[in-house]
């Protein structure tokens, strides 16, 4: 009996020591997770569903990237653009409404045509008459006449006529310190006067915001670097805040250098 007895009170020990959980382990709430050792294995099911899940999240994201890339110039012209037609359709628009007549279109083609007319007319001296009065007119008013000004050199700027008011050339000036350079456009010529000889300087506009504002600088004319680069270029680029800057600016003057020919006895 007493050897029974001893026996079940080992089979009793040992099913305690089975079942009981260690105090760090139950501290912690049970088996460590991110113990390779104690957490349960991962089927492999469970990892490809996430790398495919990733290779989709990826494949979309750059999709739907390459699209807002696309569509994003095509969005801007045509909300500039409607927005252009129907600015420019509220100047005759509303004459037309009067009369009965509501075709949209039809008051942005007048307001073209009267443009066009306008240049024709102005083209003519009797239009150059009428202009400059109407010119002298404006420079007279106190506020209106430095806007207008400022107005004028710009459209002057892009005119096709290239009058005497308008950018000479695209202009490259080292500012504001070595190694730096500015993009700018010649307006004019100045003589420096000087006691041993006269320095040629070249007035260089070099725009801050866009054609609106900007700062100019008397540079000789031999320290300029001249880009092969029309007038309508430089502005672009200067609107474009330099999107629009070829990969290579080549100076005029290393275009319009001949190439040397090599001669025959240097070949052989």
């Amino acid at each position: 009996m007493q050897t029974l007895a001893l026996k079940d009170l080992g089979a009793t020990a040992e099913e305690k020591e089975s079942t009981s959980i260690p105090l760090s382990q139950a501290e912690n709430g049970g088996p460590d997770p991110e113990d390779p050792a104690k957490s349960p294995p991962s089927s492999p099911n469970s990892s490809t569903r996430k790398a495919c899940c990733f290779v989709l999240q990826s494949w979309f994201s750059k999709k739907f990237m390459t699209g807002c890339v696309v569509l994003f110039p095509v969005a801007v012209t045509f909300f500039i653009t409607w927005w252009f037609i129907q600015f420019v359709d509220g100047f005759f628009s509303p004459l037309y409404e009067r009369l009965g007549v509501d075709i949209f279109g039809l008051g942005f083609i007048t307001s073209l045509l009267f443009v066009f007319f306008v240049g024709v007319f102005v083209s003519s001296w009797m239009g150059a008459a009428v202009f400059s009065v109407g010119e002298w007119v404006i420079k007279r008013m106190p506020f209106v006449r430095h806007i207008y000004s400022a107005s004028k050199q710009i459209s002057a700027a892009i005119s096709p006529d290239q009058n005497t008011t308008a950018f000479k050339e695209v202009a490259i000036i080292r500012h504001p310190r070595v190694g730096e350079y500015a993009f700018g456009f010649i307006t004019s010529t100045v003589i420096l006067q000087r006691e041993n000889e006269d320095e040629e300087l070249c007035s260089v506009f070099v725009p801050t915001n866009h054609l609106y504002i900007g700062d100019i600088f008397l540079v000789n004319s031999k320290e300029i670097i001249r880009p092969n680069l029309s007038i309508r270029e430089g502005i672009e680029i200067i609107v474009s805040g330099g999107m629009t800057m070829p990969q290579v600016i080549s100076p005029q003057e290393r275009v319009a250098r001949p190439k040397e020919r090599i001669p025959m006895n240097r070949m052989m």
